[in-house]
């Protein structure tokens, strides 16, 4: 279980700005007549819409789904790995009591829903400029004008999402906002600064994640070898990152191809236990899901309970990579994807593990190891 954990970190990409699709015209020229086709599938004013079109239309989207699951998700399937752990790791451990473990379910659930669900989902998904901070950068540089430059690039025009042939009608909030940077033009350094800042820290992530669950995932193996020293954790964990890294340059197809079944088999894995465990352990922890144990949870932890919140965001570690890899995928195979899978699973997981822990609270430390059913446990 630990090494098959490693798996997933095998398809983390590295952020770089210059690896987006936007920079590549020729790439995005050839989406854009995908799109224009995929349009042509599902209208009925242009022409009689076939069966074998609306076949291939949805057999590309459900293969681009599955390919999503090697390339976008390892990272957020990852996190039950860390989660718990870090959530009681500091001042939260003088709370370890069953309130306190279902409240930071509960934050977990309704993170989960807030963030990659709703906000992600339906939301930011629909803005799709082929993903990436600089993507959308580049959109309002061309629909509002924000760029430095006072001209903008007329061809851009050509291989944007956006570019239906519909006229756009300006909100009064988007007047007002045009108004303001146009006035100051100071406001549009700062504009590009706060791109600059919000791609450095995808880049950022790009890096710290993997190196969290490497090490979370090697760490498992103390559990059956517990004379196995932590430098030599450190060494395995380093030289395997060194490795993932390494083979990122097969390109999104093959990476996504090859362990898609890695990702789904550990979200297929992780949910059973997870339905085992909370059957088996503590049913009563489907409440959990009411907000109501959110409240509970500050009401008893207080201050402790806000300094833990820096573990609960751990469990939405990559769902910036559902927006972020838009080039390469489409905004239905993403939803998809998540909304059937990945977000079941996880909710699965996570209560499972706090069914275990509300009856084991010695083993906060190693809960997701010694969650998993065995002799041992």
């Amino acid at each position: 279980m630990p090494f098959f954990s490693i798996f997933l970190e095998l398809r983390v990409p590295i952020y770089f700005p210059f690896e987006y699709p936007f920079w590549n015209r020729s790439f995005l020229g050839k989406i854009k007549k995908i799109k224009k086709r995929t349009h042509c599938f599902m209208d009925p004013e242009a022409g009689s819409v076939t069966r074998e079109s609306r076949l291939k239309f949805y057999k590309a989207t459900l293969c681009l789904a599955y390919q999503s699951f090697g390339v976008v998700y390892g990272d957020l399937s990852s996190s039950p790995l860390y989660v718990y752990k870090s959530t009681f790791s500091g001042r939260l451990r003088l709370h370890e009591e069953d309130d306190e473990i279902l409240g930071v379910l509960s934050l977990v659930f309704w993170t989960l829903t807030l963030i990659p669900l709703c906000k992600y989902i339906i939301f930011v998904l629909g803005a799709d400029d082929n993903g990436g901070t600089f993507a959308l950068y580049s959109l309002l540089c061309r629909r509002a004008k924000l760029g430095l430059l006072s001209a903008s690039d007329a061809s851009d025009d050509d291989i944007s999402a956006y570019n239906s042939g519909l006229p756009r009608k300006e909100t009064v909030a988007s007047s007002i906002l045009k108004e303001f940077f146009d006035k100051y033009h100071s406001s549009r350094i700062v504009l590009l600064l706060l791109v600059l800042l919000g791609t450095s820290m995808v880049i950022g992530d790009g890096i710290l994640t993997p190196s969290m669950s490497v090490l979370s995932a090697v760490n498992g193996i103390r559990i059956k070898a517990p004379s196995l020293h932590e430098n030599y954790t450190v060494f395995i964990a380093g030289v395997i990152l060194v490795g993932l890294f390494a083979l990122q340059h097969f390109g999104t197809r093959n990476v996504g191809y090859l362990f898609a079944p890695i990702l789904l088999a550990w979200l297929f894995c992780i949910s059973v236990i997870g339905v085992y465990n909370t059957i088996y352990w503590n049913p009563h922890v489907v409440s959990a899901l009411s907000p109501y144990y959110v409240y509970n949870f500050f009401k008893k932890a207080g201050k402790d309970g806000w300094s833990s919140l820096g573990g609960i965001v751990l469990c939405i570690t990559g769902a910036e990579a559902m927006f972020a890899d838009l080039g390469h995928f489409s905004q239905l195979s993403i939803r998809i994807a998540f909304t059937v899978i990945v977000y079941p699973c996880l909710v699965l997981a996570y209560m499972g593990e706090a069914a275990y822990l509300s009856k084991h609270k010695e083993d906060l430390q190693k809960s997701f190891y010694k969650a998993i059913p065995g002799k041992s446990n």
